[in-house]
């Protein structure tokens, strides 16, 4: 079957309209992300008495589940986009007040709600849709000084930064103010106004450090190590000594068995010693194309927010990855933020992957619109300003 732009076909126009580059790099992390469950979870199904493939079976569906979503989310129109991301929002907002009354609590922390069987963490639901409504009121309160979009934007930021904070989630939590604070200055707002919002997070900063006790021994477990050398960093960064640069092979590692979170927040380290650190630094690139490619992708359309929004995705899953694997290395303290489709977990694959074809979808190619000059991001601008105030 070949496809040719004579086509008029739904599908045809939509296959000539995406970037196939972020399919193919979105792809190759849902693969990587099985094989990476392939090598980190049996350990853990055999503590629990599962068959040992309990968990690749499950990751392997969700990863089959997420690319559907994927692809069904890059075909909506921009204000589709918009409105699949209100309701994500909302929703997301909803069930994690819920989980506060009725949640499943782990390891001291109530983030999951128990849905048909499994666990759904909703933080993860509201984070793409966060991320895109925020955008859209930044660029609204930029554009026009008679619609309250900034304060509204600064309360929704407040209020799901303070849930995150609540469950206790405070890695989520400065993940999602420090993407805030990128579209911020995205959209050109003055600088000085930048450097109050960074104070801002910084007194936040603080205020978790002596008001959270895991926090701050998290903190200081990182500046002053125990001597022992067998705490989750110790044994992540001998699992990068013994694995080298070419691993000890699949299924060889040992880090998987006394990692508590080696199928989670340090896969990375299971990679690392199964496969090698030049699997590791291929999956650095496939992170950095996708930031590279979410970053300079223009839509054809002449909006500024479809622009601001496609950014703050980008920056949102790239932030999170960057984040998990400086945990890893020890180059910043713990935080139990996973590897965006690598990480095992339902939640995050799903909402990583609705992400990924909101990027795509906004992405497109959309010849119909005659897209003006874009200005640059040295200017201190996505795009062009858009004509009207929809969602």
């Amino acid at each position: 079957m070949s496809l040719s732009r004579a086509d008029q076909s739904l599908f045809s126009e939509w296959w000539f309209s995406i970037d196939r580059t972020v399919i193919a790099l979105t792809v190759v992390l849902l693969v990587a992300g099985i094989v990476a469950s392939l090598a980190a979870t049996p350990p853990i199904a055999a503590r629990l008495g599962l068959d040992p493939f309990h968990f690749v079976v499950r990751h392997a569906l969700f990863a089959a589940i997420g690319f559907v979503l994927f692809l069904a989310v890059s075909t909506l129109s921009p204000r589709q986009i918009r409105r699949l991301a209100l309701w994500l929002l909302l929703a997301g907002l909803a069930l994690m007040a819920a989980a506060f009354a009725q949640g499943i609590e782990r390891n001291g922390a109530i983030r999951w709600l128990s849905v048909a069987g499994l666990s759904l963490q909703p933080s993860e639901i509201a984070k793409p849709g966060f991320v895109v409504v925020s955008a859209w009121l930044l660029s609204e309160g930029r554009r026009r000084a008679d619609v309250p979009a900034l304060p509204i934007s600064l309360g929704l930021l407040a209020l799901f930064a303070g849930m995150l904070a609540l469950q206790p989630d405070v890695g989520q939590a400065f993940l999602m103010m420090a993407v805030w604070a990128s579209l911020f200055f995205l959209a050109g707002y003055p600088v000085r106004w930048v450097a109050l919002l960074c104070a801002a997070v910084s007194a936040c900063a603080i205020i978790a450090y002596f008001t959270l006790d895991h926090v701050r021994q998290r903190i200081h477990a990182f500046l002053n190590p125990p001597p022992a050398g067998n705490t989750q960093a110790d044994m992540a960064l001998a699992a990068f000594r013994e694995g080298g640069w070419f691993g000890r092979g699949p299924g060889e590692g040992v880090a998987k068995v006394s990692l508590p979170d080696s199928h989670t927040d340090y896969v990375f380290a299971v990679v690392a010693e199964e496969f090698g650190i030049i699997s590791c630094l291929f999956l650095v690139l496939i992170y950095a194309l996708l930031a590279w490619r979410g970053m300079t992708v223009r839509s054809g359309e002449a909006s500024d927010d479809i622009n601001l929004a496609k950014a703050g995705l980008t920056l949102m899953l790239v932030m999170q990855a960057l984040t998990n694997m400086a945990v890893t290395v020890n180059l910043v303290p713990a935080k139990g933020v996973t590897l965006p489709l690598i990480s095992h977990g339902g939640s995050s694959l799903l909402a990583t992957a609705v992400a990924l074809g909101m990027i795509l979808s906004l992405s497109r190619k959309r010849a119909s619109i005659r897209m003006p000059r874009w200005t640059t991001f040295e200017e201190g601008r996505i795009g062009a300003p858009s004509k009207e105030m929809k969602i």
